[in-house]
């Protein structure tokens, strides 16, 4: 299938490795001109070029963390004066710490919404105007299905996440005529670091092995598996893609039947 974005420019964040990096690799073999960053240098350099070697295209690394707003606004100049403004925006970020209620101190609150909520926020924000005045351009935020279906132990994201999915929601019907869509795929357990470590946190807890919860996790999904990081890759893609054009304001899940919800 052909997705019409090959010359693009795709910004991809904390696209080192994970969910992100898989989402850059895909957009780099659509034909993409692909900016990924991470907050340590040498694994994002690495990663670019490993990225860069398997598709034959320009793969650019930057060095930000989205919880800084100095840092975004540092990276979105870099990636123009490099690039040029983003066709493409793929916004991911690192969650929070895991917790419950009784676990989470007031003062963790605030960095969790800068993270995972305004770093989505400034992102689309920095892109948003150049997209609007060429009449095309693609967001995608990498949100999960605890905005469906909120996930235990992880209170700070599935608070934040809500809250991006609320402005997702809002801003693209705003700029739905303007040729600019926005949308969110949702995972649910993917085999990243990040699913790794929440086991690790609930281990310390229960008295329960990781590899134990990770069993369980999967066996809890219809699929009876942990997804992969290519599978919503695909997702986020195809969202990017000429070929989505009609399709906007939307919370796509990817999580093998895990949310048990009718919509």
């Amino acid at each position: 299938m052909e997705f019409g974005i090959s010359g693009k420019i795709a910004l991809v964040t904390a696209g080192s490795k994970g969910l992100g990096r898989a989402s850059a690799l895909d957009l780099s073999k659509e034909g993409c001109r692909v900016a990924i960053c991470a907050r340590t240098t040498a694994e994002v350099e690495q990663a670019a070029r490993e990225i860069s070697e398997e598709t034959g295209n320009e793969v650019v690394a930057f060095t930000a963390d989205m919880s800084d707003e100095k840092q975004i606004d540092a990276l979105l100049a870099a990636v123009r004066e490099k690039l040029g403004d983003p066709d493409i925006l793929v916004v991911n970020a690192g969650g929070p710490p895991a917790g419950n209620y009784d676990q989470t101190p007031l003062d963790a609150y605030p960095k969790a919404i800068e993270l995972t909520l305004m770093s989505g926020v400034r992102l689309t924000h920095g892109c948003l105007p150049a997209m609007r005045k060429k009449q095309w351009g693609r967001i995608v935020f990498i949100s999960s299905i605890s905005v469906k279906q909120p996930i235990p132990q992880l209170l700070l994201s599935n608070m934040a996440r809500a809250g991006l999915t609320g402005f997702m929601k809002t801003v693209a019907n705003e700029i739905a005529a303007s040729g600019v869509t926005l949308n969110a795929v949702l995972p649910g357990a993917h085999l990243t670091d990040r699913i790794t470590d929440n086991a690790e946190h609930e281990a310390k807890t229960s008295g329960v092995t990781v590899e134990e919860i990770l069993k369980k996790r999967a066996s809890s999904i219809p699929m009876k598996r942990i997804g992969e990081p290519r599978e919503l890759a695909a997702i986020v893609a195809f969202l990017a893609s000429d070929r989505a054009s009609f399709i906007t304001g939307q919370s796509i899940l990817n999580d093998g039947g895990a949310c048990l919800g009718l919509l």
